[in-house]
């Protein structure tokens, strides 16, 4: 069983930063690809940013250029560099991840609780 505990949301206003992180814990073989998704009032759920294990990104056309993810393997732990933020963005974000585990070993898909994050005009 693992968890995934993110952290880092909150309010600021359009044109700043924030940065979230999301760790992950518990009885982890090793992790596959992790990423952030969001949602917003009235949305679906879509996908900001993914990175493989070895360190390759993917994002959003509507965040390329001012979001940046990376992660730490040592720590099991992705980051989202959030950056001229725009009222846009203001959302629910959630980190997953594709974590292997178990016995028999096998890939498991987790998310974590979410974070808010509110973009001020």
């Amino acid at each position: 069983q693992a968890q995934l505990v993110e952290s880092g949301g909150g309010l600021v206003q359009a044109g700043g930063s924030l940065r979230l992180s999301c760790a992950a814990s518990g009885s982890i073989f090793s992790i596959n690809a992790m990423g952030w998704y969001r949602q917003a009032p009235g949305k679906q759920r879509e996908l900001v940013a993914t990175i493989t294990s070895t360190g390759s990104p993917n994002y959003a056309d509507s965040v390329k250029g001012r979001f940046t993810i990376s992660r730490d393997n040592a720590k099991n732990t992705v980051y989202l560099q959030m950056n001229s933020l725009k009222p846009e963005d203001t959302a629910v974000y959630y980190c997953n991840a594709a974590v292997v585990a178990g016995f028999p070993i096998r890939e498991y898909a987790y998310w974590g609780q979410g974070t808010q994050v509110t973009v001020s005009s």
